[in-house]
């Protein structure tokens, strides 16, 4: 049988020096991790999504067929209740898999502070209305922190903030006031669709203001680049860019426009030209802030 001679070179590096070498070692022999194991998480992102959007389009904007089919009321209504709570759950589990496969554990003190500031801006915002106007949250996205604001929306805020982030991060690789700059107007592009599509078409948060923007105060939009800003500035203090840099980039911007197809499919049906011009437009400045995305084996 052949020998490799760098084979046999390693293993007597990692005699020499075995805890110097031992990590290099089993990096040499690791296999070439699975990726159809991510794609097929971030299918299932899209395939949530996909089902979401159809309901919404048969029986959301046409009633009547429900009136004709007495067993599909209480369908569409369990539907109503239960996709959204789908779709950020689903979305947050293939994220949570993709990270743990390719970070391990390193991703979860990004995640506590994450959700610990978004929840705060949320809270301040459904008690005193600010940083985003005055609104409450209905019971449509199920349990609550203190009875104001759901437990799944920080999760929300964290799987939307870390490809906003990473795609920040590659554009500006040296520049960290750059990059929070950068990546808070990419996760500002997603509410553009987002709040027309979850406070006017369907009523999961109701506002307490009349606003210009389909309902919504453009105070919103300055919160939410404000505590944008906080958790771009929080992942980078907790230094998220050395994991981060182990992550799909192409990956992470298809999970961003996974997430985004349900709330820009239902301002489209619903014929909300307004929000998807304005979401296509953000899109657009992004798209020139952040540059050609790199080749997969870049």
């Amino acid at each position: 049988m052949a020998s490799n001679p760098d084979t046999g070179i390693v293993r007597l590096a990692s005699v020499a020096h075995p805890r110097a070498n031992a990590k290099q070692l089993a990096r040499e022999l690791q296999p070439e991790r699975d990726g159809s194991i991510d794609r097929l998480a971030l299918a299932l992102v899209y395939v949530v999504s996909m089902l979401g959007l159809v309901g919404f389009v048969a029986f959301g904007l046409h009633p009547e067929r429900l009136a004709a089919a007495p067993r599909a009321v209480a369908v569409y209504g369990w539907m109503l209740l239960w996709a959204p709570r789908a779709q950020i759950i689903v979305a947050f589990g293939s994220l949570a898999l993709l990270l743990t496969r390719h970070t391990g554990a390193r991703w979860l003190p990004a995640l506590g502070a994450v959700y610990l500031l978004s929840l705060l801006s949320e809270l301040a915002g459904t008690t005193v209305g600010l940083p985003f106007g005055p609104y409450r949250y209905t019971d449509g996205l199920g349990a609550k922190w203190l009875g104001h604001v759901p437990v799944l929306i920080p999760l929300s805020w964290f799987f939307m903030a870390l490809p906003s982030y990473a795609i920040a991060r590659w554009r500006f690789p040296t520049s960290i006031a750059a990059r929070v700059v950068a990546g808070s107007l990419v996760l500002l592009s997603w509410d553009l669709a987002l709040d027309p599509a979850m406070s006017l078409v369907t009523n999961y948060w109701v506002w307490g203001v009349d606003g210009p923007y389909y309902g919504m105060p453009i105070i919103n939009l300055v919160g939410w680049y404000v505590t944008g800003l906080a958790l771009m500035i929080a992942l980078g203090a907790l230094r998220a860019d050395r994991w981060i840099a182990r992550l799909p980039l192409r990956w992470l911007v298809g999970f961003y426009g996974a997430n985004l197809l349900l709330p820009i499919g239902m301002s489209a049906a619903a014929g909300l030209s307004g929000a998807i011009a304005a979401t296509v437009a953000a899109m657009l400045l992004c798209w020139f802030v952040a540059g050609r995305l790199p080749a997969p084996n870049e």
